[in-house]
């Protein structure tokens, strides 16, 4: 979208062929400053050129890099990592100027981010073939694991360090070249992390950053010369990117919306369940697909449950993340009009606001985009309140009358992202991790990201495609196997060479 934002703000611009490059298309969005509501810089939104531009070069430094040696490739992986560990906090100064969380909490993104890193490190591992010798007489089978291409990355803006790196480790590690196309709201950490790439010694083309709005993710889905998209995103878009990049002979995996449960029994500790749910439901103001954003409380528990949990609202401080404070504000205006409404809606349908965030006071500028946590009770199951992602700092409960009820709820959800039990009986919960129909299971552990080993991604309308994020499966979405079957009747000789063998 073009917009009134004043002209003489800084542009963002993209990352291409291993430099900035100044935007051409005479178009830009208002990048915000939400702990002070102004826009402070302006975003290059890209135009088919741009695009053609960004592909062209990524696809130009596919061939040199996947045929790079994987420890040439793992040196400058070790680089990077080095780089990111020594100036993490530059990065999380950045996220918290333009998404608005708080620095401790930008820099766990970046930590979690940095697990993949890490995990990519070792990628040679997990790109190893198979052989079988003499499966026929004077024959062998062996088969070996290659990069796509260009891939294509279309990240989200409430973390916009850690999304990306669920993918662009592995994807570079195992030999592919990368278009991020950041979001909109908050793209200067990606530019960051592209130049940290081209100081570890990254070739050029084989990062590359696209900025842009619907254009540029319809260019990524459409374009040829991509070979596969990772998006995470909300439900309706993560459909329609899974739709539209599969009818155009692309592999997809798009990670959808949540609407996470947290089953509270009556066994449960809850002083650690009234703890979990103020971390889980309001930290990074609820923008996180793995929130906790329903409480099933099984009686007779409800009551002391929400009584401790409003004792711990009591004491969050909510402010410009730069200070000393829990909470931050919602990355826009419209986000944080929107997640507010979803208040009203509760109440219009019966539930009760046990606290609520509207109009609160804050260690902040008053233009900032403030909403404080919000408690719901009673929230009736039919309320759009319940059955909508929110993506803010709104804890509902809801209240049941038994496990089965509880689990029953959970899984006649829509979606099927994360979930957790608190529970001390540990038949309980393995009965739990066995029937529940979700993705990602918690056990007294209430936001169950899995470490970069693992594999992320939900069920139901919380995932499209068949294919999780990091782990094996993210080894397994960057790659392709051949199968090669040969025979050899005479043997050769290579010479005589004395000197160590180097890559």
């Amino acid at each position: 979208m073009t917009t009134d934002t004043p002209t003489d703000l800084p542009v963002v611009p993209h990352w291409i062929d291993g430099a900035e490059s100044p935007s051409t298309s005479g178009r830009t969005a208002p990048v915000f400053d939400p702990a002070i509501g102004v826009a402070t810089k302006r975003v290059a939104l890209a135009d088919q050129a741009e695009i053609e531009k960004a592909i062209a070069s990524a696809n130009a430094a596919f061939p040199a890099w996947r045929d790079m040696s994987l420890a040439k490739r793992q040196n400058i992986l070790f680089a990077f990592r080095e780089l990111l560990n020594e100036r993490k906090g530059e990065l999380a100064e950045i996220i918290t100027s333009e998404h608005g969380k708080v620095v401790s909490d930008a820099l766990g993104e970046i930590a979690r981010g940095q697990e993949v890193v890490e995990f990519a490190t070792g990628l040679a591992h997990h790109l190893k073939g198979e052989y079988s010798e003499q499966v026929s007489t004077g024959i062998d089978v062996y088969s070996t694991k290659q990069p796509l291409g260009v891939v294509g990355i279309i990240s989200p803006f409430n973390f916009p360090a850690m999304v990306p790196a669920w993918f662009f480790p592995i994807a570079i590690a195992a030999g592919n070249t990368v278009v991020l196309k950041p979001s909109e709201k908050d793209p200067s950490a990606a530019i960051w992390m592209a130049k940290l790439w081209k100081e570890a010694g990254l070739p050029d083309g084989v990062f590359t950053v696209l900025n842009g709005d619907k254009e540029a993710v319809d260019g990524l889905l459409t374009h040829p010369d991509v070979r596969a998209i990772s998006f995470v995103g909300s439900t309706p878009i993560a459909k329609y990117v899974y739709e539209t990049g599969t009818a155009h002979g692309k592999r997809v995996q798009a990670l959808g919306g949540a609407k996470n449960h947290m089953l509270v029994l009556p066994d449960a500790d809850l002083d650690l369940v009234a703890d979990s749910a103020i971390n889980a439901g309001f930290g990074s103001a609820g923008e996180r697909c793995m929130a906790i954003s329903v409480v099933v409380a099984v009686e007779p528990v409800a009551d002391d449950l929400i009584a401790k949990i409003g004792e711990r609202m009591a004491t969050l401080t909510v402010g410009d993340g730069r200070r000393s404070c829990d909470m931050g504000p919602l990355v826009t205006e419209v986000h944080r009009d929107k997640v507010a409404s979803y208040i009203g809606i509760a109440e219009e349908d019966g539930a009760t606001v046990v606290v609520d965030g509207r109009g609160i006071e804050v260690d902040g500028d008053p233009n900032g985009f403030w909403l404080g946590p919000t408690l719901l009770d009673n929230v009736p199951t039919t309320s759009r309140a319940y059955t909508e992602e929110i993506f803010g700092p709104v804890l509902s409960v809801v209240r049941v009358q038994s496990y089965e009820e509880g689990v029953a709820l959970i899984n006649g959800g829509a979606f099927g992202n994360g979930t957790a039990i608190f529970t001390n009986d540990g038949g309980a919960a393995r009965r739990f991790q066995n029937e529940v129909q979700v993705g990602m299971i918690g056990i007294n552990v209430p936001i169950p990201v899995p470490v970069a080993t693992f594999s992320f991604g939900g069920w139901k309308d919380s995932l499209f495609g068949d294919t999780k994020a990091h782990g094996a499966e993210g080894v397994k979405f960057f790659t392709q196997q051949k199968a090669i079957t040969s025979r050899w009747l005479d043997p050769s000789h290579g010479g005589i060479n004395l000197g160590f063998p180097q890559n």
